[in-house]
């Protein structure tokens, strides 16, 4: 008897049209194909802002570096791909800083694996130095980044993922001339 009632209630559902819903719920399949590749712009993994007297260690305010992306994602059918990402920011606190806490702008695009740009979002991420702290370290997550696919035979690997900080033209400057501020330097 124990056996005959499991039994019965799977083949009452097979007859059920909401059982494919119940399986995609539940489907633990590999990947259809790979997911797009992630990372961070190399120009806009860094930023340092300054209190706009000069670009020497007293004059920071707040520094800020992507340090790491992840991505994970899920194919279902022709849907579009859904992939969630993960990021890793450090973020330091300068002699110039007005504040213990500091909102810092950063982007997400997806793009095709040519550069073409298709879609783009603006996000803030909050540090907190606490405590007189002069470092924070963040990893924020962003659910539902959705990739567009014609049809199932497109795989994730046709797309990439790019994160960067919203940069001035001079922070932009700065980061191409190779120049950085690491908070954490000497300690």
């Amino acid at each position: 008897m124990r056996i005959f009632v499991p039994i019965l209630a799977l083949a009452l559902l097979a007859g059920c049209s909401s059982t494919k819903k119940i399986a995609d719920t539940f489907d633990t399949r590999q990947n259809a194909g790979a997911c797009p590749a992630a990372g961070s712009l190399y120009d806009a993994a860094r930023i340092v802002q300054f209190d706009g007297a000069g670009d020497v260690y007293s004059d920071i305010a707040y520094t800020g570096e992507i340090i790491d992306v992840r991505t994970f994602c899920r194919y279902t059918g022709d849907n579009p791909l859904e992939a969630e990402l993960e990021l890793e920011f450090a973020f330091g606190k300068g002699p110039a800083a007005t504040g213990p806490s500091h909102d810092f702008t950063y982007w997400v695009a997806v793009t095709r694996r040519s550069g073409k740009v298709l879609a783009k979002e603006h996000y803030t991420v909050r540090a907190d130095f606490r405590n007189g702290a002069l470092l924070d370290g963040k990893t924020e997550k962003l659910n539902r980044i959705r990739i567009p696919r014609a049809d199932e035979t497109i795989a994730g690997s046709n797309f990439e993922i790019v994160v960067g900080f919203d940069l001035t033209d001079d922070q932009l400057a700065f980061n191409r001339e190779g120049k950085r501020f690491r908070m954490n330097a000497g300690q």
